[in-house]
């Protein structure tokens, strides 16, 4: 799969869920969550979801180079637009940190919002809520470094 990047400064860039606007939102907010922590956070967005969607969101993972994080801190936001599926996944780190049911109380504040056709507010709502945890237990250390883009990725499927 081509998985292609957006970010603020290709403007070009198809993208047909999200106005250019709520972009530039979702990605600041994922820039913000990082400022504390040292974990990552990435979107993923494509139309179909070609395959279960937990096993799909664990390739797109994987092919974000998540997995490769130092603390194993990456944490992924997956969402298959016509096929309505989305998905938090987060890594071996984080997973063996956070409470049972944590990613479950994001996702279920997440979709509630997709029900409403709010997209963007649940996304960043979201987003910040993992930030939070991941700065518990991943706070920024001064020699840290951004290891995974902060930009959106979106799929061709």
């Amino acid at each position: 799969m081509k998985l292609q990047l957006f970010n603020s400064n290709d403007m070009s860039q198809e993208n047909s869920f999200f106005t250019v606007a709520e972009t530039e939102e979702i990605l600041s907010a994922i820039q913000n969550a990082e400022k504390n922590t040292s974990g990552e956070i990435k979107l993923h967005v494509e139309k179909k979801c070609i395959e279960n969607a937990i096993d799909r969101a664990v390739t797109v993972f994987n092919e974000l180079g998540l997995e490769k994080t130092k603390q194993r801190n990456g944490v992924l936001f997956y969402i298959a637009t016509e096929d309505r599926q989305f998905v938090i996944l987060g890594d071996k780190g984080i997973n063996e940190k956070v409470a049972n049911g944590f990613w479950d109380d994001i996702s279920d504040m997440v979709i509630a919002h997709f029900k409403q056709q709010d997209f963007k507010n649940g996304l960043i709502k979201g987003i910040i809520m993992a930030g939070e945890k991941l700065k518990t237990y991943f706070p920024y250390q001064k020699n840290d470094i951004n290891e995974i883009s902060d930009d959106l990725s979106f799929g061709d499927k």
